[in-house]
Protein backbone atom coordinates (compact mmCIF):
# COMPACT_ATOMS: atom_id res chain seq x y z
CA UNK A 1 0.00 0.00 0.00
CA UNK A 2 1.23 3.60 -0.88
CA UNK A 3 1.21 6.18 1.95
CA UNK A 4 1.76 9.65 2.11
CA UNK A 5 3.90 11.22 5.10
CA UNK A 6 4.06 14.72 5.50
CA UNK A 7 6.63 17.39 7.65
CA UNK A 8 6.86 20.87 8.05
CA UNK A 9 9.37 22.54 6.12
CA UNK A 10 11.04 25.71 7.26
CA UNK A 11 13.26 27.45 4.25
CA UNK A 12 14.90 30.32 4.07
CA UNK A 13 14.25 33.98 2.62
CA UNK A 14 16.35 32.39 -0.71
CA UNK A 15 14.93 29.11 -0.59
CA UNK A 16 11.81 30.66 -0.58
CA UNK A 17 12.51 32.97 -3.75
CA UNK A 18 13.32 29.52 -5.48
CA UNK A 19 10.25 27.75 -4.27
CA UNK A 20 8.08 30.31 -5.89
CA UNK A 21 10.24 30.79 -9.05
CA UNK A 22 9.76 26.63 -8.99
CA UNK A 23 6.19 26.97 -8.67
CA UNK A 24 5.58 29.69 -11.34
CA UNK A 25 7.19 27.50 -13.84
CA UNK A 26 5.26 24.33 -13.19
CA UNK A 27 2.66 26.74 -13.32
CA UNK A 28 3.26 28.17 -16.80
CA UNK A 29 3.88 24.74 -17.98
CA UNK A 30 1.11 23.23 -16.95
CA UNK A 31 -1.24 26.02 -18.73
CA UNK A 32 0.57 26.17 -21.57
CA UNK A 33 -0.26 21.84 -22.05
CA UNK A 34 -4.31 22.92 -21.17
CA UNK A 35 -3.71 25.75 -23.78
CA UNK A 36 -1.97 23.66 -26.44
CA UNK A 37 -4.62 20.98 -26.20
CA UNK A 38 -7.84 23.62 -26.50
CA UNK A 39 -6.30 24.65 -29.12
CA UNK A 40 -6.22 21.53 -30.62
CA UNK A 41 -9.31 21.02 -30.12
CA UNK A 42 -10.80 24.44 -31.25
CA UNK A 43 -8.85 24.01 -34.64
CA UNK A 44 -10.37 20.01 -35.12
CA UNK A 45 -6.76 18.55 -34.44
CA UNK A 46 -5.81 15.95 -32.45
CA UNK A 47 -4.48 16.33 -29.14
CA UNK A 48 -1.08 16.48 -29.02
CA UNK A 49 1.10 13.91 -27.42
CA UNK A 50 2.89 14.15 -24.48
CA UNK A 51 6.09 13.27 -25.63
CA UNK A 52 5.56 16.49 -28.80
CA UNK A 53 4.49 18.32 -25.85
CA UNK A 54 7.75 18.10 -23.61
CA UNK A 55 10.17 18.83 -26.59
CA UNK A 56 7.79 22.00 -27.24
CA UNK A 57 7.10 23.74 -24.20
CA UNK A 58 10.17 22.35 -22.19
CA UNK A 59 12.90 21.47 -24.38
CA UNK A 60 12.31 24.13 -26.91
CA UNK A 61 10.71 26.64 -25.06
CA UNK A 62 13.86 26.87 -23.14
CA UNK A 63 15.43 28.02 -25.80
CA UNK A 64 13.60 31.01 -26.96
CA UNK A 65 13.84 34.51 -24.91
CA UNK A 66 10.06 34.05 -23.72
CA UNK A 67 10.82 31.03 -21.66
CA UNK A 68 14.66 31.01 -20.77
CA UNK A 69 14.05 31.44 -17.40
CA UNK A 70 12.47 27.64 -17.50
CA UNK A 71 16.06 26.79 -17.48
CA UNK A 72 16.40 27.97 -13.88
CA UNK A 73 14.29 24.95 -12.04
CA UNK A 74 14.88 21.35 -12.52
CA UNK A 75 13.91 20.23 -15.36
CA UNK A 76 12.04 17.13 -13.57
CA UNK A 77 9.40 19.53 -11.81
CA UNK A 78 8.33 20.51 -15.42
CA UNK A 79 7.84 17.24 -16.30
CA UNK A 80 5.73 16.36 -13.50
CA UNK A 81 3.07 19.29 -14.75
CA UNK A 82 2.83 18.21 -17.86
CA UNK A 83 2.22 14.59 -16.12
CA UNK A 84 -0.23 16.31 -13.99
CA UNK A 85 -2.10 17.87 -16.81
CA UNK A 86 -2.61 14.80 -18.69
CA UNK A 87 -3.92 13.21 -15.83
CA UNK A 88 -6.36 15.85 -15.43
CA UNK A 89 -7.53 15.01 -19.12
CA UNK A 90 -7.65 11.64 -18.06
CA UNK A 91 -10.08 11.92 -15.55
CA UNK A 92 -11.77 14.63 -16.95
CA UNK A 93 -12.60 11.56 -20.16
CA UNK A 94 -12.80 9.04 -18.48
CA UNK A 95 -15.48 10.94 -15.77
CA UNK A 96 -17.55 12.05 -19.03
CA UNK A 97 -17.39 7.64 -20.67
CA UNK A 98 -18.41 7.19 -16.69
CA UNK A 99 -15.29 4.92 -16.08
CA UNK A 100 -14.33 7.17 -13.51
CA UNK A 101 -16.50 6.48 -9.77
CA UNK A 102 -17.56 9.79 -7.99
CA UNK A 103 -18.97 13.01 -8.88
CA UNK A 104 -18.86 14.18 -12.75
CA UNK A 105 -15.14 16.12 -13.38
CA UNK A 106 -14.94 19.34 -15.45
CA UNK A 107 -12.19 20.15 -17.69
CA UNK A 108 -9.05 21.19 -16.51
CA UNK A 109 -8.82 24.92 -15.80
CA UNK A 110 -5.76 27.36 -15.86
CA UNK A 111 -4.34 27.54 -12.79
CA UNK A 112 -3.49 31.41 -11.25
CA UNK A 113 -0.26 32.89 -9.58
CA UNK A 114 -3.15 33.74 -6.73
CA UNK A 115 -4.24 30.10 -6.43
CA UNK A 116 -3.80 29.07 -2.66
CA UNK A 117 -1.99 26.09 -2.67
CA UNK A 118 1.25 26.09 -4.96
CA UNK A 119 2.83 22.49 -5.17
CA UNK A 120 6.01 20.81 -7.56
CA UNK A 121 6.80 17.27 -7.64
CA UNK A 122 10.21 15.67 -7.19
CA UNK A 123 10.33 11.58 -8.37
CA UNK A 124 13.41 10.18 -8.18
CA UNK A 125 15.51 10.74 -10.91
CA UNK A 126 15.79 14.39 -9.81
CA UNK A 127 18.08 13.53 -7.41
CA UNK A 128 16.84 14.61 -4.23
CA UNK A 129 18.16 13.73 -0.84
CA UNK A 130 18.06 13.65 3.03
CA UNK A 131 21.37 15.01 4.12
CA UNK A 132 23.00 13.50 6.85
CA UNK A 133 21.86 16.57 8.98
CA UNK A 134 18.28 15.73 8.75
CA UNK A 135 17.73 18.26 5.83
CA UNK A 136 15.65 17.78 2.19
CA UNK A 137 18.10 18.70 -0.54
CA UNK A 138 16.23 19.76 -3.67
CA UNK A 139 17.94 20.23 -6.77
CA UNK A 140 18.39 23.76 -7.85
CA UNK A 141 16.80 24.90 -4.35
CA UNK A 142 19.31 24.10 -1.33
CA UNK A 143 19.32 22.03 1.70
CA UNK A 144 15.71 23.15 3.51
CA UNK A 145 15.38 22.34 7.22
CA UNK A 146 12.47 19.49 7.84
CA UNK A 147 10.77 19.51 10.70
CA UNK A 148 10.52 15.76 11.55
CA UNK A 149 8.39 13.51 13.82
CA UNK A 150 8.96 10.51 12.75
CA UNK A 151 11.59 8.19 10.80
CA UNK A 152 10.12 7.12 7.33
CA UNK A 153 9.55 3.37 7.08
CA UNK A 154 11.15 2.98 3.80
CA UNK A 155 13.07 4.99 1.19
CA UNK A 156 10.61 7.22 -0.35
CA UNK A 157 9.68 7.14 -4.18
CA UNK A 158 9.04 10.64 -4.55
CA UNK A 159 8.63 14.02 -2.68
CA UNK A 160 6.29 16.87 -3.08
CA UNK A 161 6.57 20.14 -1.90
CA UNK A 162 3.39 22.05 -0.80
CA UNK A 163 2.61 25.60 0.12
CA UNK A 164 -0.76 25.87 1.60
CA UNK A 165 -2.73 29.37 2.15
CA UNK A 166 -1.77 29.78 5.78
CA UNK A 167 2.56 30.45 4.03
CA UNK A 168 3.23 26.80 5.47
CA UNK A 169 5.59 24.44 3.72
CA UNK A 170 5.39 20.87 4.04
CA UNK A 171 7.02 17.92 2.14
CA UNK A 172 5.06 15.05 1.42
CA UNK A 173 6.97 11.80 0.59
CA UNK A 174 5.18 8.94 -1.12
CA UNK A 175 5.74 5.51 0.76
CA UNK A 176 5.47 2.08 0.35
CA UNK A 177 4.55 0.31 3.44
CA UNK A 178 6.16 -3.32 4.06
CA UNK A 179 2.74 -5.59 4.93
CA UNK A 180 5.28 -7.58 7.48
CA UNK A 181 6.02 -4.43 9.26
CA UNK A 182 2.19 -3.54 9.51
CA UNK A 183 1.14 -6.85 10.68
CA UNK A 184 3.50 -6.81 13.83
CA UNK A 185 2.67 -3.25 14.87
CA UNK A 186 -0.88 -4.55 15.36
CA UNK A 187 -1.24 -7.58 16.57
CA UNK A 188 -4.64 -9.83 16.53
CA UNK A 189 -7.56 -8.58 18.31
CA UNK A 190 -10.73 -10.74 19.49
CA UNK A 191 -12.72 -7.59 19.89
CA UNK A 192 -15.47 -6.36 17.87
CA UNK A 193 -17.21 -3.01 17.96
CA UNK A 194 -20.18 -1.13 16.31
CA UNK A 195 -19.90 2.75 16.10
CA UNK A 196 -22.93 5.51 15.59
CA UNK A 197 -21.60 8.72 14.33
CA UNK A 198 -23.56 11.47 15.68
CA UNK A 199 -23.37 14.92 16.48
CA UNK A 200 -24.46 15.13 20.28
CA UNK A 201 -21.29 13.08 20.52
CA UNK A 202 -18.91 12.71 17.92
CA UNK A 203 -19.04 8.77 18.59
CA UNK A 204 -21.09 6.34 20.42
CA UNK A 205 -19.45 2.92 20.69
CA UNK A 206 -21.36 -0.36 21.06
CA UNK A 207 -19.43 -1.42 23.73
CA UNK A 208 -20.88 1.75 25.79
CA UNK A 209 -18.13 4.22 25.51
CA UNK A 210 -18.80 7.47 24.09
CA UNK A 211 -16.22 9.81 22.86
CA UNK A 212 -17.26 13.54 23.00
CA UNK A 213 -17.28 15.98 19.62
CA UNK A 214 -14.40 18.41 20.22
CA UNK A 215 -16.09 20.86 17.73
CA UNK A 216 -13.35 22.47 16.62
CA UNK A 217 -14.61 24.65 14.54
CA UNK A 218 -17.46 26.31 16.90
CA UNK A 219 -15.09 26.79 19.73
CA UNK A 220 -13.09 28.95 16.80
CA UNK A 221 -15.66 31.06 15.49
CA UNK A 222 -14.94 34.12 17.45
CA UNK A 223 -11.95 34.23 16.57
CA UNK A 224 -12.04 33.48 12.96
CA UNK A 225 -15.53 35.98 13.19
CA UNK A 226 -13.17 38.65 14.53
CA UNK A 227 -10.52 37.64 11.28
CA UNK A 228 -12.63 37.90 8.75
CA UNK A 229 -14.22 40.87 9.86
CA UNK A 230 -10.60 42.53 9.92
CA UNK A 231 -10.19 41.57 6.50
CA UNK A 232 -13.04 42.58 4.81
CA UNK A 233 -12.33 46.58 6.20
CA UNK A 234 -8.42 46.30 4.15
CA UNK A 235 -8.73 47.57 1.34
CA UNK A 236 -8.59 44.89 -1.90
CA UNK A 237 -4.57 44.44 -3.21
CA UNK A 238 -3.37 46.03 -0.25
CA UNK A 239 -0.37 44.59 1.98
CA UNK A 240 -2.50 45.14 5.21
CA UNK A 241 -5.45 42.99 3.36
CA UNK A 242 -2.45 40.12 2.67
CA UNK A 243 -1.44 40.16 6.07
CA UNK A 244 -5.25 39.76 7.34
CA UNK A 245 -6.15 37.17 4.79
CA UNK A 246 -3.22 35.24 5.72
CA UNK A 247 -4.14 35.83 9.83
CA UNK A 248 -7.93 33.85 8.45
CA UNK A 249 -6.17 31.18 6.59
CA UNK A 250 -3.69 30.37 9.59
CA UNK A 251 -7.18 30.74 11.99
CA UNK A 252 -8.34 27.83 9.31
CA UNK A 253 -5.78 25.72 9.46
CA UNK A 254 -4.92 25.76 12.78
CA UNK A 255 -9.03 24.12 13.06
CA UNK A 256 -8.44 22.27 10.14
CA UNK A 257 -4.75 20.55 12.00
CA UNK A 258 -6.41 19.95 15.23
CA UNK A 259 -9.31 18.34 13.63
CA UNK A 260 -7.36 16.11 11.47
CA UNK A 261 -5.19 15.30 14.61
CA UNK A 262 -8.45 14.26 16.63
CA UNK A 263 -9.56 12.01 13.74
CA UNK A 264 -6.29 10.35 13.54
CA UNK A 265 -5.88 9.66 16.88
CA UNK A 266 -9.35 8.14 17.10
CA UNK A 267 -8.89 6.00 14.38
CA UNK A 268 -5.63 4.38 14.93
CA UNK A 269 -6.92 3.81 18.63
CA UNK A 270 -9.86 1.59 17.30
CA UNK A 271 -8.26 -0.06 14.90
CA UNK A 272 -5.80 -1.52 17.15
CA UNK A 273 -8.11 -2.27 19.87
CA UNK A 274 -10.67 -4.07 17.49
CA UNK A 275 -10.49 -6.69 14.72
CA UNK A 276 -13.62 -5.72 13.38
CA UNK A 277 -15.44 -2.42 12.99
CA UNK A 278 -18.88 -1.71 12.18
CA UNK A 279 -19.63 1.78 10.65
CA UNK A 280 -22.77 3.05 8.91
CA UNK A 281 -22.51 4.70 5.58
CA UNK A 282 -23.86 7.95 6.42
CA UNK A 283 -25.30 10.88 3.89
CA UNK A 284 -23.09 13.48 4.20
CA UNK A 285 -23.77 15.66 0.97
CA UNK A 286 -27.94 15.45 2.02
CA UNK A 287 -26.87 16.33 5.79
CA UNK A 288 -24.78 18.92 4.58
CA UNK A 289 -27.45 21.02 2.62
CA UNK A 290 -29.93 20.92 5.87
CA UNK A 291 -29.82 23.27 8.93
CA UNK A 292 -27.39 20.90 10.77
CA UNK A 293 -24.68 21.58 7.54
CA UNK A 294 -22.02 23.86 10.25
CA UNK A 295 -22.10 21.16 12.57
CA UNK A 296 -21.48 17.98 9.87
CA UNK A 297 -18.92 20.14 8.29
CA UNK A 298 -17.37 20.19 11.49
CA UNK A 299 -17.33 16.55 12.71
CA UNK A 300 -15.75 15.81 9.67
CA UNK A 301 -17.36 12.13 9.39
CA UNK A 302 -16.44 11.32 5.59
CA UNK A 303 -12.98 11.55 6.52
CA UNK A 304 -12.65 9.45 9.64
CA UNK A 305 -14.52 6.95 8.09
CA UNK A 306 -11.64 6.99 5.13
CA UNK A 307 -8.91 6.72 7.29
CA UNK A 308 -10.80 4.04 9.17
CA UNK A 309 -10.92 1.98 5.43
CA UNK A 310 -7.50 2.49 4.63
CA UNK A 311 -5.93 2.06 8.13
CA UNK A 312 -8.47 -1.57 8.39
CA UNK A 313 -6.59 -2.76 4.77
CA UNK A 314 -3.22 -1.74 6.11
CA UNK A 315 -3.35 -3.48 9.49
CA UNK A 316 -5.41 -6.48 7.93
CA UNK A 317 -8.66 -5.58 10.02
CA UNK A 318 -12.19 -5.54 8.61
CA UNK A 319 -14.67 -3.02 8.07
CA UNK A 320 -17.92 -2.65 7.09
CA UNK A 321 -20.51 -0.16 5.84
CA UNK A 322 -23.94 -1.10 6.72
CA UNK A 323 -26.59 1.10 4.20
CA UNK A 324 -27.69 4.75 5.80
CA UNK A 325 -31.53 3.39 5.36
CA UNK A 326 -30.77 0.53 8.34
CA UNK A 327 -33.64 1.57 11.03
CA UNK A 328 -30.38 1.57 13.78
CA UNK A 329 -32.15 4.03 15.76
CA UNK A 330 -35.45 2.32 15.27
CA UNK A 331 -34.57 -1.03 16.16
CA UNK A 332 -34.67 -2.76 19.86
CA UNK A 333 -31.08 -3.93 20.12
CA UNK A 334 -32.56 -6.48 22.68
CA UNK A 335 -35.68 -7.95 21.02
CA UNK A 336 -35.35 -6.97 17.46
CA UNK A 337 -38.92 -5.14 17.16
CA UNK A 338 -38.92 -1.93 14.80
CA UNK A 339 -40.70 0.97 17.52
CA UNK A 340 -40.72 3.47 14.29
CA UNK A 341 -39.15 6.60 13.37
CA UNK A 342 -37.75 8.84 16.52
CA UNK A 343 -37.41 12.90 16.34
CA UNK A 344 -34.14 14.03 17.38
CA UNK A 345 -34.67 15.04 20.76
CA UNK A 346 -35.52 11.85 21.91
CA UNK A 347 -32.45 10.52 23.35
CA UNK A 348 -33.73 7.48 25.36
CA UNK A 349 -37.04 5.58 24.94
CA UNK A 350 -38.65 2.43 25.86
CA UNK A 351 -39.63 -0.63 23.51
CA UNK A 352 -43.07 -1.32 23.57
CA UNK A 353 -42.40 -5.13 23.16
CA UNK A 354 -40.01 -6.13 25.61
CA UNK A 355 -40.10 -3.01 28.07
CA UNK A 356 -36.09 -2.29 27.59
CA UNK A 357 -34.75 1.72 28.44
CA UNK A 358 -32.47 2.41 25.72
CA UNK A 359 -30.19 5.19 25.02
CA UNK A 360 -30.50 6.43 21.62
CA UNK A 361 -27.44 6.27 20.80
CA UNK A 362 -25.83 3.41 22.43
CA UNK A 363 -28.78 1.41 20.85
CA UNK A 364 -27.75 2.47 17.21
CA UNK A 365 -23.97 1.49 17.68
CA UNK A 366 -25.43 -1.81 19.07
CA UNK A 367 -27.53 -2.46 15.76
CA UNK A 368 -24.62 -1.07 13.70
CA UNK A 369 -22.51 -3.94 15.09
CA UNK A 370 -25.21 -6.31 14.06
CA UNK A 371 -26.55 -5.38 10.93
CA UNK A 372 -22.91 -5.29 9.87
CA UNK A 373 -22.75 -8.98 10.43
CA UNK A 374 -20.22 -8.70 13.61
CA UNK A 375 -22.24 -10.58 16.06
CA UNK A 376 -20.46 -13.70 17.48
CA UNK A 377 -21.26 -16.86 16.45
CA UNK A 378 -21.47 -19.84 18.83
CA UNK A 379 -18.49 -20.98 17.85
CA UNK A 380 -16.80 -17.57 18.60
CA UNK A 381 -16.15 -16.86 14.96
CA UNK A 382 -17.44 -13.55 13.13
CA UNK A 383 -20.19 -13.81 11.25
CA UNK A 384 -19.60 -11.81 8.05
CA UNK A 385 -15.93 -10.73 7.62
CA UNK A 386 -14.85 -8.52 4.91
CA UNK A 387 -12.05 -6.29 4.03
CA UNK A 388 -12.47 -2.93 2.48
CA UNK A 389 -10.14 -1.75 0.32
CA UNK A 390 -7.86 1.26 1.26
CA UNK A 391 -7.37 4.42 0.10
CA UNK A 392 -4.52 6.98 -0.60
CA UNK A 393 -4.07 9.27 2.47
CA UNK A 394 -2.37 12.15 3.37
CA UNK A 395 -0.71 11.32 7.03
CA UNK A 396 -0.14 14.29 8.73
CA UNK A 397 2.96 15.05 11.60
CA UNK A 398 3.15 17.71 14.29
CA UNK A 399 5.92 17.91 16.97
CA UNK A 400 9.96 18.01 16.39
CA UNK A 401 12.19 15.03 17.89
CA UNK A 402 15.45 16.03 19.78
CA UNK A 403 17.61 15.32 16.82
CA UNK A 404 17.11 14.96 12.92
CA UNK A 405 15.75 11.51 11.53
CA UNK A 406 15.62 10.05 7.87
CA UNK A 407 15.03 7.08 6.64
Amino acid sequence: MQLRYAFRLYPDSGQRAALARAFGCARVVFNDAVRAREDARTAGEAFPAAGELSKRLITEAKRTEARSWLGEVSAVVLQQALRDAEAAYRNFFASLKGARKGPAMGAPRFKSRKDSRQSIRFTANARWSITDSGRLNLPKIGAVRVKWSRALPSRPSSVTVIKDAAGRYFASFVIDTDPAADAARMPESDQMVGIDLGLTHFAVLSDGRVIDSPRFLRRAEKKLKKAQRELSRKQKGSKNREKARLKVARAHAKVTDARREFHHQLSTKLIRDNQAIGVEDLAVKGLARTRLAKSVHDAGWSAFVTMLEYKAARYGRTLVKIGRFEPTSQTCSACGIKDGPKPLNVREWTCTACGTLHDRDHNAAINVKTAAGLAVAACGAPVRPGLVPAQREETGSHGSPPEPRAA
